[in-house]
């Protein structure tokens, strides 16, 4: 048991700074590209952060974990949204520009639904067995590859004219810390899978409950760093775009890859944690529309009331 713990500490704190690496190389490597921090944080920061749960999805796929796998996603989508917007947004309100507004928050919206109908087999089998295969994980990929179309079509038009952030490093140094990166998440994302899976097993809890909690919350913690120290040095653009872009790959890219290599059961408790999740999106829609509340901004009642909405699902879900 102690030695299961120890390694899944080990785990996180590998993913963490591999996690760290990937951003500061994919960011410095994107600024040389000259696109915007926003756009960087809706795109390489949100891979280089989703990547700890991108590893974990993998090695839990393959090793047969399903629930793990999908509490991830769902757990570490729920965390990003409600946990580190809340506490990034009470550090700093947090300006959210009118695209993001407009098209990212809403597709996040309709990605988390086609998660919804796919798990639940509402597209095959007619809903005699639920789980998503390899059908619905090329449909997500393709879903992945038209948003992507679209921010490259973003970032045509930055290099063309705009203001962009400076690289922080050189790009031989950039590129050796997002491969030197890399190396860790993989070798952090096993620690923690096998760590999980003994506890959860000792313990008698779930693979599902440890995946929504213990796995979700470390593999969301470069998303939470990431997010507080662009807030002090006051690019919220790339805060923001990080934890929209991050819960976008997470469904579509890490479940893409994980079911594409092993259909994944999907339990039909999950569905309160989309649903949790849809609430949340809605909730965030609201708070920035410019129809209602603060415009473009979330401002620190409103982060406060995403925080403390995590901790009272939180509690529901432990006690349940």
């Amino acid at each position: 048991m102690v030695w299961s713990a120890l390694m899944v500490v080990a785990g996180l704190v590998l993913l963490v700074l591999a996690g760290n690496a990937i951003v500061d190389g994919g960011s410095n490597i994107a600024r040389y590209m000259k696109v915007s921090d926003m756009l960087v944080g809706l795109t390489i920061v949100a891979l280089g952060t989703s990547a700890p749960e991108l590893v974990v999805n993998i090695v839990s796929s393959v090793d047969g974990h399903s629930e793990l796998a999908m509490g991830n996603v769902l757990g570490s989508n729920n965390f990003n949204l409600f946990v580190v917007l809340g506490v990034s947004g009470i550090v700093a309100p947090l300006i959210v520009v009118r695209k993001m507004v407009l098209r990212d928050i809403p597709m996040s919206l309709l990605f988390t639904i086609l998660l919804l109908l796919s798990g639940n087999d509402y597209f095959m089998n007619g809903g005699s067995e639920t789980f998503i295969g390899r059908i619905d994980a090329v449909i997500f990929l393709c879903c992945l590859g038209f948003y992507m179309f679209i921010l490259f079509g973003d970032a045509k038009k930055e290099q063309n004219g705009g203001e962009v952030s400076a690289p922080e490093m050189s790009m031989a140094k950039a590129i050796i810390s997002l491969i030197g990166g890399l190396v860790g998440l993989i070798v952090g994302g096993k620690l923690v899978e096998q760590g999980s899976v003994d506890i959860a097993t000792v313990l008698g809890v779930s693979e599902k409950v440890i995946g929504l909690t213990v796995v979700a919350a470390g593999t969301s913690l470069p998303e939470l760093v990431t997010s507080i120290v662009a807030c002090h040095k006051g690019n919220v653009g790339m805060a923001v775009g990080n934890i929209i872009g991050s819960n976008i790959m997470n469904i579509l890219l890490i479940l893409g890859v994980g079911c594409l290599i092993s259909p994944m059961p999907f339990d039909a408790g999950f569905n309160t944690e989309i649903y949790v999740l849809l609430a949340g999106t809605v909730a965030l829609f609201i708070f920035v529309s410019p129809r209602f509340f603060s415009p473009y901004k979330l401002d620190r009642v409103e982060a406060s009331i995403l925080l403390a909405s995590f901790i009272g699902y939180t509690v529901w879900l432990i006690m349940g």
